[in-house]
């Protein structure tokens, strides 16, 4: 096994990854991520797929103080205040960093363009290229970290453990595409992993997606936070079947685009005074509602006139090459796993419960979302506290206890990874329980089912699963994006006799997990 060392760590190249690793210059950088080529990077990466845009108030008549209280009216008061006011604040600088990173908004310039889209109160979303805002930001990016000279990035590799000292993290254990093994350790290590769309059945993530960074965490007894809020992007793409279905982007309905069922009768009607641009965990409860009615959930954007090519090419290309067409026909649609607001529990500055250990963008928690998303807060996330954990993190020094002789080396193991069987039958049982609306007997006969079973229980994919179910059970009423669609006394009696014997912190309570 080859060893090495790097001062500051950095695993994942989405946007969050890649603005960490721009901001720690001039401090030496080594950035892993598990796709060899760099279109493949962008393919593994949720940045990639952001089709809404970027958040700021930048808008003649708007400010920050109404995108943080927008912000945390779709967080249900959730949030952590602090966050909210810092990532609000920080967009208009941010958005200048990134033109300056070499990224062209729509309009840009002297005549930029902002779109409304649901839970804002005004437009306030900047796009680049229509609906392929993620990817051309994401390009840009790619871009100025290959030339940037302090980053080394290791393209191929597979984080599978955290090598720690003691309660210190020091490094990562990596293989390669051919499974050999790689020990680099380092001063910090910033997990910058994503979420965990691809546990469920229909995600519109990639579906490597699958908690790998929550898993590290918990295998390094980091504390998590707020595991129970999964928030599931009402209008994907309807294609049974596939687990990584299309996103048909917010900014549709921002431009008057409807949902109806099969009669044609409106979905949001009476449901929200927003009505089609009400919050996310909103809308995906009603359309969720509507199809277990059998009603049929569709969106209809076809009586509007739009320039497709120009607005909407990806939408347009992705409907295409299914059959369908937008200009002329209502797409059905249904929800799927969009966004995590959970994760491993950090400060502002992205520093976990684990010394050494920091994380940020979607696999962090930080707060800064609450129960629930505001619409293109998630980019804006990547870059501002993407640049604030990495310049943190470059600074750090491991403390002396982490560098004595009395603490030997050794590996928190993320857990294997399940195979194709039962990873589906995994996708298809948080599907079940932990989709818009929830019913607490279900979660607890599941968690039943995965704690019974060793190899699944200690998988990767098993532990973070799990941790979520925990949480959810742990939280007896509605929030946000989690909802009990039924909660009776009997399934709160069952509860304390079903609990899984292992445990893991989580803040402000404790639950189980492997």
């Amino acid at each position: 096994m080859k060893a090495s060392h790097a001062p500051l760590i950095i695993v994942g190249a989405g946007i969050a990854g890649l603005c960490a690793a721009l901001a720690a210059a001039p401090h030496p950088v080594r950035l892993l991520n598990r796709t060899r080529a760099l279109r493949g990077a962008a393919a593994d990466a949720a940045t990639a797929l952001a089709q809404g845009g970027i958040a700021a108030a930048l808008a003649a008549g708007d400010d920050v103080n109404a995108h943080v209280d927008d912000t945390v009216c779709a967080g249900a008061g959730h949030n952590d205040h602090a966050a909210v006011a810092y990532l609000c604040a920080q967009a208009p600088a941010a958005i200048g960093w990134l033109r300056g990173q070499g990224v062209v908004f729509d309009g840009d310039p002297g005549e930029t363009e902002f779109a409304r889209e649901g839970g804002h109160r005004c437009a306030r979303i900047l796009h680049c290229g229509g609906d392929a805002t993620g990817a051309r930001i994401l390009a840009a990016l790619q871009e100025r970290v290959q030339s940037a000279r302090h980053v080394q990035w290791h393209r191929g590799v597979d984080v599978d453990g955290l090598l720690m000292r003691g309660d210190v993290v020091a490094g990562v254990r990596m293989r390669n595409a051919v499974g050999q093994e790689h020990c680099l350790t380092g001063s910090a290590v910033v997990l910058a992993t994503g979420g965990i769309g691809g546990l469920f059945a229909a995600t519109t993530n990639p579906v490597s997606a699958q908690g790998r960074g929550l898993a590290l965490a918990l295998a390094a007894q980091a504390t998590l936070r707020d595991l129970e809020f999964v928030q599931f992007h009402p209008t994907a793409l309807d294609l049974p079947g596939r687990v990584q279905l299309p996103l048909l982007t917010e900014v549709l309905r921002g431009v008057g685009a409807v949902l109806r069922d099969r009669l044609g009768r409106p979905l949001m009607q009476g449901e929200h005074a927003m009505a089609d641009l009400a919050p996310r965990d909103v809308v995906a409860r009603v359309v969720w509602q509507a199809l277990r009615d059998g009603r049929g959930a569709f969106l209809h954007g076809e009586h509007l006139g739009l320039d497709w090519e120009r607005d909407f090419p990806t939408v347009l290309g992705q409907c295409l090459a299914h059959g369908l067409d937008p200009r002329s026909r209502a797409l059905p649609i249904q929800p799927a796993a969009h966004f995590h607001m959970g994760g491993i529990d950090v400060d502002l500055d992205g520093q976990s419960s684990v010394p050494g250990l920091y994380a940020v963008g979607e696999v962090a928690c930080n707060g800064v979302h609450g129960a629930n998303r505001l619409a293109s807060n998630s980019l804006l996330e990547g870059v501002v506290y993407g640049r604030r954990v990495g310049a943190q993190a470059a600074l750090a020094r491991p403390p002396l206890t982490a560098i004595s002789a009395r603490h030997t080396l050794w590996t928190a193991n993320a857990g294997a990874s399940l195979g194709d069987n039962r990873l589906n039958w995994l996708r298809r049982s948080l599907a079940d329980v932990l989709g818009p609306a929830r019913i607490h007997a279900r979660i607890i006969a599941t968690r039943k089912r995965i704690a019974a079973d060793p190899e699944l229980a200690h998988s990767c994919q098993g532990r973070v699963a799990l941790a979520m179910l925990n949480a959810a059970a742990s939280r007896r009423s509605s929030l946000g994006a989690h909802y009990w669609a039924h909660l009776s006394s009997d399934d709160r009696a069952d509860e304390a006799a079903s609990m899984p014997h292992v445990s893991a912190t989580v803040r402000n309570r404790s639950i189980t997990g492997p």
